[in-house]
């Protein structure tokens, strides 16, 4: 497995398979395949992937960590970066799909209905986090500072939650809620247990 994930294909067939769900979308979007409401399949299908990448970003530390597998840290940022990139298709499909890129109302919707305030909170507290990614940001910003920064990813994950709360709950629907809600819940709870671990003599 980890020679696997050390090759030198691995990183670009782990983006092509983050692309195949906005493939998928655009064929159902072309062949009519996204029901009765495709604005609102897409825009809701963009969102669902947000958080999954989401997901996906926020266990790989978990998972390097329980399965000794160092490897798995080539490809936090690239899941992350995916993470804003369906974020900005979702912020985007919404405004040209269900407000038509008018900028006056989009902006009255996000300050009158609160479950889309929190996703658009969401989205500019990813912005920073995208734009300082790359090595350069990392050497300009300074190791501690860059941690310090991209600990947002532990506000944004409950506002995101949130965000899903308050759309699901217009139509009572909060199995998928559940599930997100414990797969975050473990996920922070394991950084936490990590953090106030005691340190080992040897390691101290």
């Amino acid at each position: 497995m980890r020679s696997l994930l050390l090759h030198p294909l691995a990183k670009p067939l782990v983006f092509v398979l983050c692309l195949l769900p906005l493939a998928w979308l655009v064929f159902g979007a072309i062949n009519d395949q996204l029901g009765a409401n495709p604005a609102e399949a897409l825009i809701r299908s963009l969102g669902d992937w947000t958080l999954r990448f989401l997901c996906l970003t926020l266990a790989v530390t978990p998972l390097r960590v329980r399965t000794r597998t160092p490897q798995l840290a080539r490809y936090r940022r690239m899941l992350g970066l995916f993470t804003f990139f369906y974020a900005c298709l979702h912020l985007l499909a919404y405004g040209w799909l269900d407000m038509g890129l008018d900028m006056a109302d989009i902006g009255r919707d996000i300050l009158k209905r609160p479950f889309i305030l929190v996703g658009f909170a969401c989205w500019l507290l990813l912005l920073p986090l995208a734009a300082t990614s790359f090595n350069r940001a990392v050497r300009w910003l300074g190791g501690r500072q860059w941690q310090a920064l991209h600990r947002l990813v532990y506000v944004i994950a409950p506002l995101a939650l949130l965000h899903f709360f308050w759309m699901k709950s217009g139509k009572n629907d909060f199995a998928e809620v559940a599930v997100y809600a414990l797969v975050i819940a473990a996920l922070l709870l394991e950084r936490l247990v990590r953090y106030f671990k005691p340190k080992s003599r040897a390691s101290a």
